[in-house]
């Protein structure tokens, strides 16, 4: 008699146990919420985020010469580039040719996504120096992009932003910005805008 009893009463306290279950988890879950608890959340995928460059463009390029010096003089350089995509959209080879007074660019930005950081790194090179410049990190919000990177200019350690936006538009905006007061404050020397070429 004594053993049906004991049965009857562990699976009275299983069938309790499984019913108060979901509202104890549910209990826990808020507490950790309100407690500051870091909770699981999902990252936005951005692996697309420069499809919207891809094809072929016309360049407006402002430059400021001598950055960072207290110089204020620009020049206009004017020219075309294409935006290859590579792995699906997950890189991409962006390159351009633009011309202005006394001066000729013929660069290119390899752009990389880390599935891993739900981050890009972007590499700018050039003709005239033929390597790779420290990676631009950074992401999209909103349909904003912004990438840092540390970089020595002049001998000088520095701070330089790559700054994107009208990206959905047959428009899109990039500055490039520097800075020497570790981002305190930024002089934008690099302004593009570009105009999609109608394929």
């Amino acid at each position: 008699m004594k053993i049906k009893h004991t049965w009857a009463y562990l699976a009275l306290c299983g069938c309790i146990m499984l019913w108060q279950a979901p509202r104890v988890l549910a209990r826990q879950n808020s507490d950790a919420s309100n407690s500051g608890v870091p909770q699981a959340s999902a990252q936005r995928d951005g692996q697309h985020d420069f499809d919207p460059l891809l094809g072929s463009w016309k360049y407006h390029l402002r430059r400021r010469l001598n950055p960072l010096t207290g110089s204020n003089t620009w020049v206009d350089l004017y020219g075309t580039g294409v935006c290859y995509k590579i792995w699906d959209g997950r890189s991409q080879l962006d390159t351009i040719e633009v011309d202005g007074p006394n001066l000729h660019i013929e660069g290119l930005t390899l752009r990389l996504y880390d599935p891993q950081v739900h981050q890009w790194r972007l590499y700018w090179a050039n003709s005239k120096i033929g390597k790779l410049d420290p990676p631009q990190v950074g992401e999209f919000k909103d349909g904003h992009g912004e990438f840092y990177a540390q970089d020595t200019i002049n001998g000088k350690v520095i701070l330089i932003k790559f700054d994107w936006s009208k990206m959905n538009t047959d428009a899109p905006h990039f500055e490039q910005s520097f800075s020497d007061d570790g981002g305190k404050t930024w002089e934008v020397n690099w302004i593009t805008d570009q105009t999609r070429v109608k394929e």
